[in-house]
C-alpha cells in the first residue's frame, strides 16, 4: 500500500470511532436496528444527554443517520459509512504488516552481517 494510500484515511471518522462510547454506542444500534438516545443512555453508565451528544458526533460522520419520531429522533447505522470505516481500518492495517514485514528483514539482514 502507498502512502497516499493510508493519507486518505478520515481523520474524523477514526476520531469518531476512537470514542470507547462511541463505539458502544454503535454496537448497541447494530444488535437493535435502531433506537433513541433515551433508549441507549438506559444502556450506558452516561447521561441522556452524553449519548444525545456522542449520538451528533457519530452523525456528523456519516456513522450513523437520524429520523424524527415524535420529539425524539431514532438513530441507525449507516452500513455504506461504517463498511467504509473497516476498509479504512484494513488498509492500515495492511499497511503496518508490510512496514513490520521490512523492518522484520532489516533486523534479520543486520543480525546475519554480525555473526559473519
Amino acid at each position: 500500500m502507498s502512502i497516499a494510500a493510508v493519507e486518505q484515511v478520515d481523520d474524523g471518522l477514526w476520531s469518531a470511532i476512537g470514542d470507547p462510547t462511541r463505539r458502544r454506542l454503535l454496537d448497541l444500534l447494530l444488535i437493535a436496528g435502531d433506537s433513541t438516545a433515551t433508549t441507549l443512555s438506559e444502556q450506558l453508565p452516561v447521561t441522556r444527554q452524553a449519548v444525545a451528544k456522542h449520538l451528533g458526533v457519530l452523525d456528523r460522520v456519516g456513522l450513523v443517520r437520524a429520523t424524527p419520531a415524535g420529539r425524539e429522533k431514532r438513530y441507525r447505522v449507516n452500513e455504506a459509512q461504517l463498511a467504509r470505516a473497516v476498509a479504512q481500518l484494513s488498509s492500515v492495517g495492511s499497511a503496518w504488516d508490510a512496514r513490520l514485514q521490512r523492518i522484520k528483514r532489516i533486523a534479520e539482514a543486520i543480525q546475519r552481517t554480525q555473526q559473519d
